[in-house]
């Protein structure tokens, strides 16, 4: 059954569960201009039904690296656009983003359907369309393929997770902000279990839950940044811890950080490195903050981003991020 087709299937049951998924989160107001956004037809099958924008650098040179960015429910790839900052570091370091959107007609609370296996299984629904998105931006902008990365917000973090998992021979790294391990859940009511409580899995069993999908891949694996708020009451911060031990046991790193650093914005960053002193993990653990991603408005270096309504004033969540992927 077509996405489309199962969204009007949906009894009153799940519908009151999409609103619970969601209620007092992500209900941010799309308030930026999408002026400078392009809209990119004709990019595959899109069997996942989303939209492709595209805010591309003027004078971007070959092989520049790609950003595919996830808004969260009830936002727009606009939202994302103007609140994230991936914009300004697209100017200032010189590569490509791409905004996947999904609409009310996938999901009544345009989330990303991270809980649906359907969606998030390589070669399938929208898992599949973001994928075909990287592929029509590599060839469209003349993107390194070799550097293409994915981030995401919330609901956006939780299918970004998933991508990681199911195309880890696509995305060089990825940014879960606020965000969900892959394979924690593959119905509604699973959902709340991985949102609201710690789900209790071993790092091996969270790993062979991001190993499973790939398809047999044997590596290298996708580097990982994790965002999060000690205050989140939405999706609470034990998602962080549990997605540590997913990619921490991907790459056989353990769980014991290497350094830690204490950055802006009362943020503390732990670093997991590989056997050849490579950060291939890293969680940025922010005091006090609730649900959102991290923005700091300015021009100074390592600034970016716009306040709104879970984009809170604390650090360029961005801007680190791109430090730990390399494209500053």
């Amino acid at each position: 059954m077509a996405v489309r087709d199962r969204a009007r299937a949906r009894p009153r049951a799940v519908l009151f569960a999409l609103f619970a998924l969601v209620a007092g989160a992500l209900a941010a107001p799309a308030n930026a201009s999408a002026a400078d956004l392009t809209r990119v037809t004709g990019f595959g099958s899109n069997p996942g039904n989303l939209a492709m924008y595209a805010y591309v650098p003027d004078g971007l040179p070959a092989g520049a690296p790609l950003v595919l960015a996830l808004h969260g429910c009830t936002q727009s790839a606009s939202d994302y656009h103007g609140h994230s900052g991936w914009a300004e570091l697209a100017d200032a370091h010189g590569f490509a983003v791409v905004y996947p959107q999904t609409t009310s007609v996938n999901n009544a609370s345009s989330c990303f359907n991270w809980f649906q296996s359907g969606d998030t299984a390589r070669g399938q629904g929208e898992a599949l369309s973001v994928k075909q998105m990287a592929d029509h931006a590599t060839g469209l902008y003349g993107t390194d393929p070799d550097r293409v990365y994915v981030t995401g917000l919330s609901a956006g973090g939780a299918m970004t997770a998933g991508l990681l998992a199911a195309y880890p021979d696509v995305f060089a790294g990825g940014s879960i902000a606020a965000g969900i391990p892959a394979g924690c859940a593959r119905s509604l009511v699973d959902a709340y279990t991985c949102m609201y409580v710690s789900a209790g899995k071993t790092p091996q069993q969270w790993g062979d839950l991001a190993r499973a999908p790939s398809g047999g891949w044997s590596g290298p694996w996708p580097r990982v940044a994790i965002w999060h708020g000690t205050g989140d009451t939405t999706v609470v911060p034990a998602n962080a811890v549990e997605s540590r031990d997913q990619w921490t046991d991907v790459w056989g790193t353990g769980q014991t950080p290497a350094e830690t650093t204490t950055l802006p914005g009362g943020t503390t960053r732990a670093s997991y490195k590989d056997a050849s002193g490579r950060s291939v993990v890293e969680t940025y653990t922010i005091s006090g903050m609730g649900h959102g991603l991290p923005v700091d408005p300015g021009t100074a270096a390592g600034q970016c981003g716009t306040t709104g309504t879970y984009y809170p004033d604390r650090i360029c969540a961005g801007y680190y991020t791109a430090q730990f992927w390399g494209l500053i």
